[in-house]
């Protein structure tokens, strides 16, 4: 005991108490997905409060020289039967109520059907000794209390992971109406009836909402696919500005479905049983006689199909497990990341610079590797190819055979890096439904941020766009170029094969709705994949060009062709668009991807014989030099409508400046015609005033204080100068988010600024660039490898799957569920992934 109690004297001084605001790493290991259920169980540094696995626990020790760990262990024991549940097999699915996945009346995912144990001790490294409980009730009290109260702590902190471990992912997030509180309800003496509603406008008997304001009883939207009302109910807010509405049919004791037409969102009227009072409406005796607006989009989901097929539902799939078979768990609204994520971790540029360099990555990471890019990437990427947690999830004592049919894994939690890698982003770090596509070029640009002086693996993916723009006044040509990533391809749907089908499924689907009997089978336009090729490649008409030639404006024709041909071609399906009203819609169609693809045509040829460039000459500034530029005043709540949108703040602030603040609409013409600019996000500059980007600030009345030095490291490590660092820091008031963004939307004027002061742009940086293109080129023949699919009516919700292909065989990734693929759905992909063919 005596040798005990020194050993615990020797450490006692590193052994540190939570505080609040401490993180607690005590569900998860910092370098691998080990937790506390796994067979080495988890250690919890005492002073750091990082988790390790058994495998990586004394990589810390030997590094930091911490020697004392909490050792967590869960055992799984499994629950005990229902009583009365004496049947087998899996209970019969319910159909589902919500638009959700995890919660009740979701659609239907494993539940957990075990309870753990926890043993906890104390161990001391390197001799790895076990202290448990009992045995500190020997020690002097001043030890004895120490360890007790740090142990305590660790287990009572919640784990760091506490607000990104939602166990369900929900459409219906609502929030409470601004306009509740204060509703104005008119003294109309209109009193309404327990039933027998019909829109005062078209007679209609469905799809009814009763305005909170006046009364009135009026249809709902059309739906993007014919079905719905008529938009009464819409227009009568137009005409009179009462925002708020309740479904009729919805109305329940329990809540109903409240619209609010100035929020233009689904809402919560925490005072809707006084607001339905006032038109005679008891709230209490009411009965659910009209489906929800989230069953009507399940059912909608359900009738196109898209669900079924795309999961390949219905079908004995062949559960995969192995290396390179590991599932992913869906934390609440992840699927999106877990889609892209399989897709990156199947190319061998990402495998080589992550996983092929483990060892090197984890030995240089910083003190805290948790919030480290490359270590977090590392781990996911090592997590997937191991094949270390990919094997069956078994939830009983002998293991449950019909999860493991259903193909349903252990697999790996991405909580971690999903909190990392969102960190700081507007949309990615919330729990709400992502575009698969924007996540994409995120997870591309952060690579990009963290690889500008190493090996970057997101090259694989990095082309040439050759634009040419001709002048139809002069004739005269400019040829520009700009890096993208994604090939983004239109859905002509005037092309579409099926015309005849599709009319007659139109003229069913109407008569269908008239007579309220059942609605037809879908029909899907059929768009050839040569249509949409074509629609990509023909030239653009620019209006209001401003021609160098003729000095002044004109019209131009606008040709968009390859520059050079990416290793891995990238193509989106522009199947997300916006209807006339400006709500998101996704257009259902089915385009048969080839499996071999040849793009060598649309290969641009630069300047040809002939041809008269436009002269370099930027338009006349808007303002004369002797005219003060000041910052236009923008009409916010433009901007903030956009912004919900999803677009990024920039450029919803250049879409109302350059629109001269005429309304949200010109600003989303501007958007949806700019959105593929380079610059479409960069911070609005005022045109001729050559100032600095409007959030810059361009003069203090107090000094700054010297950047932190921290900050400074973090943006040096990216391979910028200390020089290019402190400008960046100093431009955005020492905000290390900030600065990383603006020193990456100014890398041209720092190596430009530096030239001018006498150093090149190579001796700027810490570390050498290497030498060579920006971009990798060869031929443009490539064939199919993977594709990620979009299951539901917009990106606002729904879920995504992929299908690779490995090992000569397509295989599915749904969450946690890896399978052999019987039928993939090669017609219905959002994001296609060709490699190139070499031979």
């Amino acid at each position: 005991m005596a040798d005990l109690a020194e050993q615990l004297l020797s450490v006692l001084s590193t052994i540190r108490v939570p505080k609040p605001g401490d993180r607690v790493h005590k569900d998860e290991c910092a370098f691998s997905f080990d937790n506390p259920e796994s067979d080495g169980g988890l250690f919890v540094c005492m002073n750091t409060f990082l988790g390790f696995g058994a495998n990586w626990v004394e990589r810390h020790y030997r590094k930091t020289g911490q020697r004392a760990f909490l050792h967590i262990k869960r055992i799984r024991k499994p629950k005990k039967e229902i009583e009365g549940n004496s049947g087998s097999g899996d209970p019969p699915r319910k159909k589902p109520t919500r638009l959700a996945i995890g919660v009740e009346g979701g659609f239907d995912v494993a539940s957990e059907q075990a309870q753990y144990e926890e043993e906890v001790k104390l161990i001391i490294f390197p001799e790895k000794q076990e202290v448990i409980s009992d045995e500190l009730n020997s020690l002097p009290d001043v030890v004895r209390e120490r360890i007790t109260a740090s142990i305590t702590g660790i287990l009572a902190a919640d784990a760091a992971s506490r607000k990104e471990q939602v166990q369900e992912w929900d459409g219906e997030v609502r929030q409470v109406s601004k306009h509740a509180a204060s509703l104005k309800q008119l003294d109309s003496g209109v009193r309404i009836p327990p039933s027998g509603w019909k829109c005062q406008a078209c007679e209609m008997r469905e799809n009814l909402w009763l305005n909170l304001t006046d009364g009135a009883i009026l249809c709902g939207r059309r739906y993007f696919d014919g079905s719905g009302g008529n938009n009464h109910a819409v227009l009568h807010y137009n005409e009179t500005g009462f925002p708020l509405a309740v479904k009729l049919g919805t109305i329940t004791p329990d809540g109903a479905d409240v619209y609010s037409y100035d929020e233009d969102d689904m809402v919560l009227d925490p005072h809707l049983p006084e607001h339905l009072a006032h038109f005679g409406i008891d709230m209490m005796t009411m009965q659910k006689t009209d489906k929800t607006m989230t069953e009507l989009e399940i059912d909608m989901n359900q009738r196109i199909g898209e669900w079924e097929v795309i999961q390949e539902s219905g079908v004995a799939l062949k559960p995969l497990y192995g290396p390179g078979y590991t599932g992913m768990q869906n934390l609440g609204n992840s699927c999106y990341l877990n889609s892209v994520m399989q897709v990156i971790f199947s190319i061998t540029d990402f495998q080589n610079k992550y996983v092929a360099n483990l060892e090197k990555l984890f030995q240089d990471a910083p003190t805290d590797p948790t919030q480290d890019f490359r270590t977090q990437v590392a781990k996911l990427g090592h997590g997937l190819l191991s094949g270390e947690y990919s094997h069956p999830n078994s939830n009983g004592d002998n293991g449950d055979a019909g999860s493991e049919n259903r193909g349903e894994q252990v697999g790996i939690s991405p909580r971690m890096f999903k909190s990392l890698i969102g960190k700081g982003h507007p949309e990615f770090s919330t729990n709400r439904q992502q575009d698969a596509q924007e996540f994409f070029l995120h997870f591309i640009n952060m690579v990009e941020r963290h690889c500008r002086s190493s090996d970057n693996p997101s090259a694989a993916f990095r082309f040439l766009i050759e634009e040419r723009i001709r002048c139809l006044s002069s004739e005269k040509v400019k040829y520009s170029q700009r890096v993208d990533y994604i090939m983004a391809l239109p859905v002509p749907l005037d092309q579409a094969t099926n015309k005849d089908e599709l009319m007659d499924y139109e003229a069913k689907r109407k008569e269908a709705e008239l007579t309220k009997s059942a609605l037809p089978e879908l029909v899907r336009a059929k768009i050839p994949f040569d249509a949409c090729l074509s629609a990509f490649s023909e030239p653009e008409t620019v209006e209001d060009f401003w021609s160098a030639a003729v000095q002044g404006k004109s019209v131009a024709s606008k040709t968009t062709r390859f520059a050079s041909f990416p290793d891995y071609l990238v193509i989106q399906i522009k199947k997300f668009t916006f209807g006339q009203d400006w709500v998101p819609k996704k257009l259902d169609v089915s385009i048969e991807m080839p499996d071999t693809l040849d793009i060598s045509s649309l290969q641009g040829v630069g300047l040809q014989p002939g041809e008269e460039e436009l002269p370099d000459m930027a338009p006349p500034p808007l303002m004369t030099p002797d005219i003060e530029v000041k910052a236009p005043v923008l009409d916010e709540s433009v901007v903030t409508q956009l912004a919900e949108m999803g677009f990024p703040l920039d450029a919803c602030r250049k879409a109302v400046f350059f629109t001269g603040n005429s309304g949200a609409e010109a600003a989303m013409n501007w958007v949806m015609s700019h959105m593929d600019d380079p610059d479409f996000a960069a911070p609005l500059v005022l045109p001729g005033s050559g100032s600095a980007p409007l959030d810059t600030p361009t003069s203090q009345t107090t000094p700054e204080p010297p950047p932190s030095e921290e900050h400074l490291a973090t943006i040096i490590s990216m391979g910028f100068s200390r020089d290019q660092a402190s400008r960046a820091l100093r431009a955005t008031s020492n905000s290390l988010d900030r600065a990383v963004d603006w020193i990456f939307s100014h890398i041209d004027d720092l190596d430009a600024m530096d030239i001018s002061e006498g150093r090149s742009a190579a001796e700027s940086v810490s570390e050498s660039v290497p030498v060579g293109p920006r971009v990798r080129d060869g031929p443009g023949r490539y064939e199919l490898f993977a594709f990620i699919s979009h299951m539901g009516t917009s990106t606002m919700c729904g879920h995504y799957v992929c299908h690779i292909r490995k090992d000569g065989r397509w295989v599915i990734f749904n969450d946690q569920k890896v399978c052999a693929s019987e039928k993939p759905p090669k017609d219905l992909g959002y994001i296609y992934f060709y490699q190139r063919i070499n031979s």
